[in-house]
C-alpha cells in the first residue's frame, strides 16, 4: 500500500486538488493506498479547525466528477515523516518549508509533482491567477505520471 501525502502553502488549493485527483486515480487502477494533504503554514488553520477546500477549487474539482466534501485545512507535522512514503510539493517554497517542517529528508521521500512531468518546474498556482483550470491540469499531468510510477514499481 502506498501512503503520500500532498503538500502546499495553505491547504485549501492544489494539495487538496492533487490529494482527490490522485485517490480517483489509484481507486481506479485498484491500487490500496493512503493519500492526504497538509498544509506547510497555519494560515487557513483558525482555533485549530481548517478552511473547507477553497470554493473554485473544489467547483473545478467538481467539473471533472471529482468530490472533495470534509475536506479541512491541516498543517504538515514532524512526525507526519515516518507515516508516509512520498511527500510530493506542488512549488519550491513548499518543498524548502517541508524540509524544515519535516528536519530534513534522511530517506528521499520529499518530491515536487511536476518533476514527475516531461514540463517540470512548479504546478501554477491559482490563488493569485484564478485559474483553477491550469492548477488542475498541472496537478493532473503529474499525479498521472506518478501513478505509472507507482504501477510500475
Amino acid at each position: 500500500m502506498i501512503k503520500i501525502m500532498f503538500v502546499c502553502h495553505g491547504n485549501i488549493c492544489r494539495s487538496p486538488m492533487a490529494e482527490f485527483i490522485m485517490k480517483d486515480m489509484l481507486k481506479k487502477a485498484n491500487i490500496p493506498s493512503v493519500v492526504q494533504s497538509s498544509a506547510t503554514s497555519t494560515e487557513e488553520i483558525w482555533n485549530g479547525v481548517g478552511n473547507p477546500v477553497y470554493p473554485p477549487a473544489k467547483a473545478e474539482l467538481l467539473r471533472h466528477g471529482i468530490k472533495c466534501d470534509g475536506k479541512r485545512a491541516v498543517q504538515l507535522k514532524r512526525e507526519d515523516y515516518e507515516k508516509y512514503d512520498l511527500f510530493v510539493g506542488m512549488d519550491s517554497a513548499n518543498i524548502r518549508n517541508m524540509h524544515r517542517i519535516l528536519d530534513g529528508d534522511k530517506d528521499g521521500k520529499i518530491r515536487k509533482l511536476m518533476d514527475y512531468t516531461s514540463r517540470g518546474g512548479d504546478v501554477a498556482d491559482p490563488w493569485y491567477s484564478d485559474r483553477f483550470d491550469v492548477a488542475y491540469r498541472d496537478i493532473y499531468d503529474g499525479c498521472k505520471a506518478l501513478l505509472e510510477i507507482i504501477k510500475n514499481s
